[in-house]
């Protein structure tokens, strides 16, 4: 489980620690992909495979199926973390979530996402404005 939030500075390479405590999470790989929202979601090799099955079962005539796996597939990059526990940022993902030089690496139970400092301030604001009706608005999976 991914807990927490934390800020780092991306180097003139294009890379980002991971969170130590994290670092064990990706041993087997890591797939670094377009989040729903403009950030970027980094997953766990084995998550991302579970998702992988997932997408695979939906019906292929569909046409919101092929669009997700589109969304999904498409712009993902598969990586490894380096020896200092670091990873690249592709240059694609990084524009598409406009990371400047700090991002918030944001935990989010199975995932972490990658957020530019100032977009994730501005998320988070507006997460506590809504929290209670996010709450509120839950329904209990059967």
């Amino acid at each position: 489980m991914f807990l927490g939030e934390y800020e780092y500075r991306i180097d003139p390479k294009s890379r980002v620690p991971i969170p130590p405590k994290f670092r064990g999470e990706f041993r087997q790989g890591l797939v670094l992909a377009r989040g729903v929202e403009s950030c970027i979601s980094l997953y766990p090799l084995a998550e991302f495979n579970r998702i992988a099955e997932m997408a695979a079962a939906l019906p292929p005539t569909r046409s919101k199926s092929r669009d997700m796996a589109r969304l999904l597939f498409a712009t993902a990059f598969s990586s490894e973390l380096d020896s200092q526990g670091r990873v690249a940022l592709p240059q694609p993902l990084r524009l598409y979530a406009d990371i400047k030089d700090t991002v918030v690496i944001a935990g989010a139970n199975t995932l972490c996402e990658l957020w530019d400092k100032e977009s994730w301030e501005k998320k988070k604001a507006s997460l506590g404005e809504q929290a209670w009706s996010i709450f509120e608005s839950l329904e209990p999976s059967p």
